[in-house]
């Protein structure tokens, strides 16, 4: 039985003695745990993968977002945020929010100044790990954070300014106006120790007197020479963009007074001339060029005490043409005027350090990038504005003129070519062209004092003395032109003062002064110059013109002002100056 059950046995014994002596096995322990450790390795790579892919959106979110907020086309908006560092928060909060981030955001600051913007934003970073987790390390966190600045080394500002008559007949608008004007050059050029920003100053009223340095950079016909008087007319075409060339030929707007009435009834009149201002009367209400040198366009200064005083000195009279001074504006901003700021600074018109401005337009190539500034002010609307016929501006007009010593009154006569009968001599002989209002008489010669004979002859190569041959701009200079629609063409040759008057000098429109406006305001916006615009207690429809005018949003670039609603005009002011930024992107 023993010996049985050892046989049996001896299999099973030799299986337990081979395992026992068996090596090839002797490694899977460490196998197992190679494995558990790469498993291990292989979770927290998972993990740290995983962070870094959050990281890196969260950087990228906030580099996005800063670049955003200090880029010089993103207006913040005081009115709809309440402060400009509230509407950066929700800037660089939206960012986030598309990103599905919008629980990362941890702080934003602004810094925002007339020189510069300097954003500054900081975000958690946190992920959940999977395997790290089994480690005691339920989560691996940063804080990422990014800086953006942006800066514009060159700021050009022009203020065109309303100085109409409107502006003093409620002297506290001229007034208030200077306050303010002269608060924005302070508080726009106090910290600018760099010369990096000019203002240029550009009054109008129905008409822009350049002053004689700079008429003279430009290809001004039909010149007359009036003391103070530098105005030239512009062709429509040049509305429809900011520039204009000095050599476009542009006519010399006369001094003239075509809106002033005259007497109709009766016959004769005794002279009247250009109508003085009420009140004022070394001013003239209704000419369109006033001869005010007060009112002269001063270009590219950062000389406070010079541009206040200019602002000071202001005069209001005069119609309203802000599409004229609009386009003034716009046309010192463009680069085709450089050369007339040269010329100027050549001669210490302009300081030497802004001889090369205006500089070009921004393109994104342009390193050293400039800040186009348009404040466009009226109290008013847009008035009907006058423009003379060429044929009635300059040259020898058929008026004459008796001299001082012959005449104490110097009375005028003109001469009609319709009363000359060259048929015949006989007839030609018995002409009396030559209409003496003062009179009521045909004469044979221009009147200088005396009545000719009857019997003297009309003859086309006399010589008469004692008396002058007026040009167009001596005559506008002596006499209204109803006056001289009614004495001088009425009386003598019929028709009425209106056919005559518009015969002289034609109208534009409101309508098409408007569309001029919104032309180079779409032409300024299109090269990139901000245009902010004050309705300073203007009616309805100066208001809607400029709004019409101003960059977008309307809410940040334009003002209304008003006595008793709306904010007023130094408050406008302010809030421009504090809104102009410059801007150069860097990181």
């Amino acid at each position: 039985m023993s010996n049985a059950f050892q046989k049996k046995s001896f299999p099973f014994g030799r299986m337990i003695h081979r395992f026992l002596r068996e090596e090839h096995g002797a490694m899977t322990p460490y196998i197992l745990i190679f494995i558990f450790l790469m498993l291990v390795f292989g979770g927290i790579s998972v993990d740290v993968m995983r962070f870094e892919a959050r990281r890196v959106a969260v950087q990228n979110t906030l580099d996005r977002a800063t670049l955003a907020v200090a880029n010089m086309n993103q207006v913040l908006s005081l009115s709809r945020y309440g402060s400009k560092q509230a509407h950066a928060e929700a800037i660089v909060q939206d960012h986030f929010d598309k990103a599905g981030l919008g629980s990362s955001l941890e702080y934003v600051h602004l810094d925002d100044g007339i020189n510069y913007r300097v954003v500054e934003a900081r975000a958690k970073v946190v992920s959940n790990n999977f395997f790290m987790s089994i480690l005691d390390v339920p989560t691996l966190n940063t804080m990422n954070a990014s800086q953006a600045e942006q800066r514009i080394s060159n700021v050009e500002i022009a203020l065109v300014l309303d100085v109409s008559g409107s502006m003093y007949n409620d002297i506290t608008r001229i007034t208030n106006l200077k306050s303010a004007a002269k608060d924005f050059i302070d508080m726009v050029l106090k910290n600018d120790t760099e010369n990096k920003i000019s203002i240029s100053i550009v009054p109008y009223n129905g008409q822009v007197n350049l002053g004689p340095d700079i008429f003279a950079m430009y290809n001004a016909t039909h010149k007359h020479g009036y003391a103070n008087s530098w105005c030239l007319d512009l062709p429509p075409s040049t509305y429809t963009s900011t520039s204009l060339s000095r050599f476009t030929a542009l006519p010399q707007t006369p001094f003239a007074d075509a809106w002033s009435s005259t007497t109709t009834s009766g016959n004769w009149v005794a002279l009247q001339r250009p109508a003085p201002d009420s009140v004022r009367s070394h001013l003239y209400a209704n000419v369109w060029c006033n001869p005010v040198e007060a009112n002269y366009v001063r270009l590219h200064s950062n000389n406070i005490p010079v541009l206040k005083s200019q602002i000071e000195g202001l005069v209001a009279i005069g119609a309203t043409s802000i599409d004229v001074g609009m386009k003034w504006g716009t046309a010192f901003l463009d680069p085709e005027a450089q050369p007339v700021v040269a010329s100027l600074a050549s001669r210490g018109l302009v300081p030497t350090h802004f001889s090369n401005r205006p500089a070009p337009y921004n393109t994104p190539e342009t390193i050293d990038k400039t800040m186009k500034v348009v404040v466009l002010m009226t109290d008013g609307e847009n008035f009907e504005q006058e423009r003379f016929s060429d044929s009635y501006r300059s040259g020898p007009s058929p008026i004459w003129r008796a001299n001082q010593n012959k005449d104490k009154d110097r009375n005028f006569s003109i001469f009609h070519e319709s009363k000359v009968d060259k048929s015949t001599s006989t007839k030609l002989c018995n002409s009396r062209p030559f209409w003496v209002p003062h009179l009521s008489a045909w004469h044979s010669r221009p009147w200088n004092g005396t009545t000719p004979s009857s019997s003297a002859c009309y003859s086309t190569t006399a010589v008469t003395s004692d008396t002058t041959q007026q040009t167009w701009q001596q005559v506008w200079e002596a006499a209204r032109v109803k006056w001289v629609a009614r004495q001088l063409y009425v009386r003598a040759v019929g028709g009425s003062v209106d056919s005559w008057t518009n015969q002289i000098r034609s109208l534009t429109s409101i309508s098409t002064m408007d569309s001029r406006l919104n032309d180079v305001c779409t032409a300024a916006k299109a090269k990139g110059i901000l245009v902010y615009g004050i309705a300073f207690e203007a009616p309805a429809g100066g208001q809607a013109a400029i709004k019409k005018c101003v960059t977008s949003p309307e809410s940040d670039y334009f003002y209304v002002t008003a006595d008793n609603e709306g904010i007023n005009i130094a408050t406008a002011f302010t809030f421009i100056a504090t809104n102009l930024t410059q801007l150069r992107l860097t990181q």
